[in-house]
């Protein structure tokens, strides 16, 4: 009996599992969705922000599109990548604007595609490619693979993260490398490689707390700019691609 044929259905539907469930992220490989990472480069208060900005676009895309509408949502430093499939060219929009009238988003990277949603195997082959993505990232000892965030959709890799340039080429690189990635698609915001070392101190010296509290959120309507709206296209054959976020107004939350 071939031994990976067994585990990697297992694995990835393991992995689907609890990316489904909301549980915590799993240890070499599985994506780190909704809870607050201790090595994060981005601040506690920053972290909480993005969980309650994904909380609403999720649940206000689940409640205004079609029941055929399978819609992904992932936020990083108050932007919004949304993945998936959408019916028709109307609820590809609709997601859009439903995005843009959550208060403090300042920017939307669209990659919904218009078709059927995807199948069962076909997010399990994701969260298979998702945890090889992670544990060749943790084995490459020039960067920490705790400041990337891995979204998979349909075999396209996008990285997300605070990183330097020279961070964010290796992380591409080495994704570029693995067996079944289709694309990658770098999402990074760049910084300078003194300011990252500062933040991965600064992170490691002061964890946050892992956290899911959904309770706190409330939705807002505080629209954004069309302009932070971005809707680069998957074009082949490039194996790396930079999929910049333009930048919307500052929509500064009240303390």
């Amino acid at each position: 009996m071939n031994f990976q044929r067994v585990v990697k259905p297992l694995a990835a539907a393991a992995l689907i599992a609890a990316t489904l469930a909301g549980c915590a992220p799993i240890i070499l490989g599985g994506a780190a969705t909704g809870a607050l990472v201790a090595t994060d480069r981005r601040s506690v208060g920053a972290q909480t922000e993005d969980r309650e900005i994904q909380i609403k676009a999720e649940a206000n895309t689940a409640n205004n599109l079609p029941d055929a509408a399978h819609v992904n949502v992932t936020v990083f430093n108050r932007r919004v990548l949304l993945t998936g499939e959408v019916p028709n060219d109307a609820s590809k929009q609709r997601a859009v604007e439903i995005v843009k009238q959550i208060s403090n988003v300042r920017g939307i990277v669209d990659e919904l595609a218009i078709g059927p949603a995807s199948s069962f195997g076909s997010r399990s082959n994701d969260a298979w490619i998702t945890s090889k993505v992670k544990a060749n990232l943790i084995n490459t000892k020039e960067i920490s693979a705790n400041v990337f965030k891995v979204v998979t959709e349909r075999g396209d890799v996008y990285l997300l993260g605070l990183v330097s340039e020279e961070e964010g080429r290796i992380a591409a690189n080495v994704t570029s490398r693995i067996d079944g990635v289709q694309k990658v698609i770098k999402l990074y915001e760049y910084i300078k490689p003194e300011e990252a070392q500062r933040l991965s101190t600064e992170a490691s010296k002061n964890p946050a707390p892992v956290t899911d509290d959904s309770s706190a959120a409330t939705v807002t309507t505080t629209p954004i700019d069309t302009e932070t709206v971005t809707a680069k296209p998957l074009s082949s054959p490039a194996p790396i691609s930079d999929a910049p976020i333009k930048p919307g107004p500052s929509n500064k939350t009240g303390n």
